[in-house]
C-alpha cells in the first residue's frame, strides 16, 4: 500500500471511531456518559486485535476493551457470529473492571464474511444492588452481573435479557436507553467504515491492520530501546477503605520491552476496591504510553510492548467474586506510581503526584432510600476532580482528571436532573504543593437538598490521609476533606445519611509540587496571590498578615 493510501486510511480510522464516540456521546442517557464523556470507543480487526481508538474516552476503559475484545471471540468464536448480531457483557474479569461499565461489540461483516468488529463502553449510572460505592464483600452484593451473550441475535433484540435488566436497577429507562446507545454507535462506525472499505476496493481489512499494528509495534520498540536498560522502584501509599493500601512497582526495560511488576502491593480488601487485572494493565500501560512513546498510536501494537504483572490475590490483581466496584479508587493511581518508576531513566522529566482518582459521589433520596420519604427517588452520579502534580517546567493543572480524562459533571445537570442544589464550588486556595512549580489546586463543594430532606451520598474518595507527594524539594499537596458543614467529620469511603437541612461538602486534594519554593518566579507568585489561588500567608510565611 502506497504510503499517501495508507495515511488516508489511517485518518478515515480515526474519523470513524472519533465520529462513534460523539454518537456515543449524543445518545447516551446517563450523564456520566453524556456530561462527563466516561466511555471509551474503538475498531478492532477480525482476529480481535485493537486498530483505533478514539480521543474521547478514558485510558481505563480503551486499554481494558483492547483485551477484552478478545475475551468476546474466545466465548462466541468469529464463526458462531452473523450478521446483526450485537454482543455485551459487564462481567469485570472480561471487561473493564466494575459492574456499572458495560462493553457491546458488534461484528462487521461484507460480503458475508467478517472483516471487523467494532467496540465500545460507557458507565451506566446504576445496575442495582449496593449501588456505586466500595461497601460490598463480594462482586454479588454489587449489582447484576451480565456474561458475554447476545444483545441482538441476527438484528432481534434479546428481550429477556433487556427484561431481567429493566428489573434490578434504579433507573430502568437510563440503563436500558445506554445500551441503544452502545448499539447505535456502533453500527455508525460500522456502516462507516464498510463506506470506506467500499471506497478504496477493500475486500478484506487484514492488509491495513497488519500493517498498522507491526508499523505501531515497530515504532514502540525503538522508543523502548532509546531509554538505558535497568530497573527502578517507586512506592506509593494510599487511604485504602479502612486501612492503608501499598502500591509498589517495579518497572523493567530490556530487549525494547518495558516490564511492570507490582510485586509487594498490599493484598486484596474485604471491600469494594479491588482492582481486577485488566483494569490493572489498562491504566499501567497508560502511565508507560504518556511518557513513552506518547505519540504512537494507542493499538495493540503499541500496547503489545508493554508487559504489566501483578501477584495473583494482591489488590491488583483481584480474584473473582472480589467486591471491585470502586476499583477506579486504587487503579487511578498507577500512573503516578509507574511514573515515579520512570523518573531516572527520563532524567526527572515526569510530574509529581496528583490527586490522581476522581472523586465520585453517588447521591440518592427519595422513597425507598431515605425512610420515611414520600419524595420521587433519585439516583445521580456525579465526578469531581482534584488538582495535577506539578510537571517538568509548568505548574500541575487545577481540577484536572488525570489520568482518567473525563469532566467535572457541571452544577447545572446535576441541579437539572435531580433535587439537589450545589451552593459553593470553587478553587481550594493553598491545595497546590508550594515549588519552583506549584501543584494544581483542588476544589471546595458544598451539596444542599432543594427542599431541606435528608439525602444518601455514597463516597469513594482517597488522598485524605495520605496527599500526593511533591518532587525535588517541592511540597506536598493539599489532602482531600470530607464532612457535614455544621456537624461530623465523614470517612473517604462509605455511605451515609446526610441530615435534613443539613449541607455536605467535599474538598478534593491539591497536586504536588516541584523543585525549591524559593526558586518560584516572583511574577508567577505574585499573580497566584492576585488570583486567589495561593494566600499571602502561604506565599512568605514571614508576613504577619
Amino acid at each position: 500500500m502506497d504510503p499517501i493510501t495508507l495515511q488516508i486510511l489511517w485518518d478515515r480510522l480515526l474519523a470513524i471511531v472519533e465520529e462513534q464516540a460523539q454518537t456515543l456521546m449524543r445518545t447516551a442517557f446517563s450523564t456520566t456518559v453524556r456530561e462527563a464523556g466516561d466511555l471509551s470507543a474503538g475498531i478492532f480487526d477480525a482476529e480481535g486485535r485493537m486498530l483505533a481508538q478514539a480521543v474521547t474516552g478514558t485510558p481505563g476503559h480503551v486499554n481494558a476493551m483492547a483485551s477484552s475484545v478478545g475475551q468476546f471471540l474466545e466465548h462466541i468464536p468469529a464463526g458462531e457470529l452473523c450478521p446483526g448480531d450485537v454482543l455485551l457483557t459487564n462481567d469485570p474479569w472480561h471487561g473493564t473492571g466494575h459492574l456499572n461499565d458495560f462493553t457491546v461489540v458488534t461484528p462487521v461483516f461484507r460480503q458475508n464474511d467478517l472483516v471487523a468488529l467494532i467496540a465500545a463502553t460507557s458507565h451506566i449510572a446504576d445496575v442495582g444492588g449496593l449501588g456505586f460505592g466500595p461497601d460490598g464483600r463480594q462482586v454479588f452484593e454489587e449489582g447484576l452481573n451480565i456474561p458475554i451473550s447476545r444483545l441482538f441475535a441476527g438484528g432481534e433484540p434479546n428481550l429477556t435479557l433487556l427484561e431481567i435488566l429493566r428489573a434490578n436497577v434504579r433507573d430502568p429507562r437510563a440503563a436500558e436507553g445506554d445500551l441503544y446507545s452502545l448499539t447505535a454507535c456502533n453500527y455508525s462506525a460500522s456502516q462507516a467504515l464498510l463506506a470506506t472499505m467500499e471506497e478504496f476496493g477493500l475486500p478484506s481489512l487484514q492488509p491495513l491492520a497488519d500493517t498498522i499494528i507491526e508499523r505501531s509495534a515497530k515504532a514502540m520498540e525503538a522508543e523502548i530501546r532509546a531509554l538505558p536498560e535497568a530497573s527502578w522502584r517507586y512506592d506509593m501509599t494510599v487511604d485504602g477503605y479502612d486501612e492503608p493500601v501499598t502500591l509498589a512497582c517495579e518497572v523493567t526495560v530490556a530487549d525494547g520491552r518495558i516490564r511492570v511488576d507490582f510485586s509487594g502491593t498490599s493484598p486484596a480488601s474485604g471491600r469494594g476496591i479491588n482492582v481486577p487485572l485488566t483494569y490493572t494493565q489498562a491504566y499501567a500501560s497508560f502511565g508507560v504510553r504518556c511518557v513513552v512513546g506518547n505519540d504512537i498510536p494507542n493499538n495493540a501494537g503499541s500496547l503489545g510492548q508493554v508487559e504489566v504483572t501483578a501477584p495473583v490475590g494482591c489488590i491488583l490483581s483481584a480474584e473473582r467474586p472480589s467486591a471491585v466496584s470502586a476499583r477506579h479508587a486504587i487503579g487511578q493511581m498507577l500512573p503516578d506510581v509507574v511514573l515515579g518508576c520512570l523518573r531516572e531513566p527520563l532524567e526527572g522529566q515526569v510530574p509529581a503526584e496528583g490527586a490522581s482518582c476522581l472523586f465520585g459521589p453517588v447521591f440518592m433520596g427519595g422513597r425507598g432510600v431515605v425512610p420515611g420519604s414520600t419524595s420521587e427517588s433519585f439516583v445521580v452520579n456525579a465526578f469531581y476532580t482534584g488538582g495535577s502534580g506539578a510537571r517538568a517546567g509548568k505548574d500541575g493543572l487545577s481540577c484536572t482528571a488525570f489520568p482518567s480524562g473525563v469532566r467535572s459533571t457541571p452544577v447545572e445537570i446535576t441541579e437539572t436532573t435531580s433535587p439537589l442544589v450545589i451552593l459553593r464550588k470553587e478553587f481550594k486556595p493553598d491545595s497546590g504543593g508550594a515549588g519552583q512549580f506549584r501543584g494544581g489546586l483542588g476544589q471546595v463543594m458544598e451539596f444542599s437538598h432543594r427542599d431541606g430532606e435528608p439525602f444518601v451520598v455514597s463516597r469513594m474518595f482517597d488522598r485524605i490521609y495520605h496527599p500526593p507527594r511533591g518532587r525535588d524539594g517541592g511540597g506536598d499537596g493539599a489532602g482531600a476533606r470530607t464532612y457535614i458543614r455544621d456537624g461530623a467529620t465523614l470517612s473517604g469511603m462509605g455511605r451515609s445519611l446526610i441530615p435534613a437541612g443539613e449541607v455536605f461538602v467535599l474538598e478534593t486534594a491539591g497536586g504536588g509540587g516541584r523543585g525549591n519554593p524559593a526558586n518560584r518566579d516572583p511574577e508567577a507568585a505574585a499573580r497566584d496571590v492576585r488570583d486567589g489561588m495561593v494566600s499571602s500567608k502561604e506565599a512568605d510565611p514571614s508576613d504577619p498578615l
